[in-house]
């Protein structure tokens, strides 16, 4: 019989939208068991993931900081972003696989649903054809912040438009006018952008942002109402469905 240690797993674990209370009982019992906790932060600090979990980790957990090379520093079309990317993805990927191999199971800490623009796809795609990977799915930041405006999002026969505002304006534009319900992600810096593309389609009037949804520092107003400075990056805006109802 072989001694060697069988393999372990790398858990992609969706932490919800930030109130830890809105993880699922399959989040909490893998975060309290596991030994090895990976998570993204940008360079100097803790991390909205690594925040979220506080409290929760066994006492002798061993933490993994993937630090991002580049996150705003460099627009997303510019081929230097992918190429900065692309091999801080692969080294965080190979450390991770060298420990699943080992026999240990890890934990990458993911804000929000680890499949919806989250930074654990890159790792995915990267490791799931070379070792166990699975992945806990889980509220969705849009969620949070569609109940924060305390309004259905959809009604009947709505369809629901997911955007990310670093499309350009009349991109955002075209779409925002095509669609009946509206959410939109990665405002930041976009946000005079989407709030021109906003009125070109005729809906500025009916959309919310909501900031930091679900956690203690939550904030919801109307778009119209707030002003041009550059906003968070939980930052989401909501355009709410109109359509049937009894």
């Amino acid at each position: 019989m072989s001694d060697a240690p069988s393999s372990g797993t790398i858990w992609g674990l969706g932490l919800g939208p930030g109130d830890p209370d809105l993880m699922s009982l399959r989040a909490d019992r893998l975060l309290r068991g596991v030994r090895h906790v990976a998570y993204f932060r940008k360079p100097g600090r803790q991390g909205h993931a690594r925040a979220i979990v506080d409290g929760i980790l066994r006492r002798d957990v061993v933490e993994i900081a993937m630090e991002y090379p580049v996150t705003t520093e460099i627009p997303v079309a510019d081929p230097a972003y992918n190429a900065r990317l692309a091999p801080f993805y692969a080294e965080c990927a190979e450390r991770l696989a060298a420990l699943a191999v080992g026999g240990e199971d890890v934990v990458v800490l993911c804000e929000g649903d680890p499949f919806f623009y989250g930074s654990f796809m890159h790792l995915h795609t990267r490791l799931a054809a070379r070792v166990s990977v699975r992945v806990v799915p889980a509220i969705t930041g849009m969620s949070a912040a569609w109940t924060a405006t305390g309004l259905p999002v959809t009604w009947g026969d709505d369809v629901l438009t997911v955007l990310p505002a670093t499309l350009p304006e009349a991109e955002l534009a075209r779409r925002i006018a095509d669609t009946d319900a509206l959410v939109v992600m990665k405002i930041g810096r976009n946000l005079p952008k989407l709030r021109a593309a906003l009125s070109q389609a005729g809906k500025l009037e009916r959309a919310w942002i909501v900031q930091y949804a679900s956690m203690a520092v939550e904030k919801v107003a109307r778009l119209e109402e707030t002003g041009e400075e550059p906003v968070p990056y939980f930052s989401i805006v909501v355009v709410h469905g109109q359509g049937r109802r009894p």
